[in-house]
């Protein structure tokens, strides 16, 4: 293959991979948001075993919101609509939540005794029981994307990339 070729291979890739990546985390945030909004009551069960919010208004709260602004996340992603704002909610979302992960995993090896990949639970993220290890490595990927596309200046296929104008330089 040619030089040129490369390059041009290169940019396709460039210009191809963030809406890939906007396409498929949007798509999971969608997903997941879904799972949780329509059972709430099984959500906030989950919500209630971390043990991090005692007030009952709040646990509601938390588990009537939390998976819709999930959604409308997903979905500013697939549209291509804010895609940077929603890139940082989305890493903003994920780095607490892994961190909660693994307080309570900690909390169940301590009292169990189980050795720390071999710990599995529902998280509450909306995929049914996961084994801990895989999901902090999941969720580490979905804030790596997510800081990508935060710093990615693509706007192929998107509605509307960025909601403020930039100022034409003529």
């Amino acid at each position: 293959m040619s030089p040129g070729g490369e390059s041009g291979l290169r940019r396709r890739l460039a210009a191809v991979w963030p809406v890939l990546a906007r396409w498929i985390l949007g798509g999971l945030f969608i997903y997941m948001g879904l799972n949780k909004a329509l059972d709430p009551v099984d959500f906030l069960k989950l919500v209630r075993q971390y043990d991090l919010v005692q007030w009952p208004l709040a646990l509601n709260l938390i588990a009537s919101v939390l998976p819709w602004f999930e959604v409308f996340c997903g979905l500013l992603l697939v549209l291509g609509v804010a895609v940077r704002g929603s890139a940082l909610l989305l890493a903003a979302m994920l780095i607490p939540f892994t961190v909660v992960v693994i307080r309570r995993a900690l909390t169940i090896h301590d009292a169990g005794g189980i050795a720390f990949c071999a710990i599995k639970f529902d998280c509450g993220c909306g995929t049914g029981e996961v084994f801990i290890c895989r999901k902090i490595v999941e969720n580490a990927l979905l804030t790596l994307v997510s800081c990508l596309l935060l710093f990615c200046r693509e706007s192929r296929l998107s509605f509307r990339h960025s909601l403020f104008v930039r100022p034409r330089a003529d």
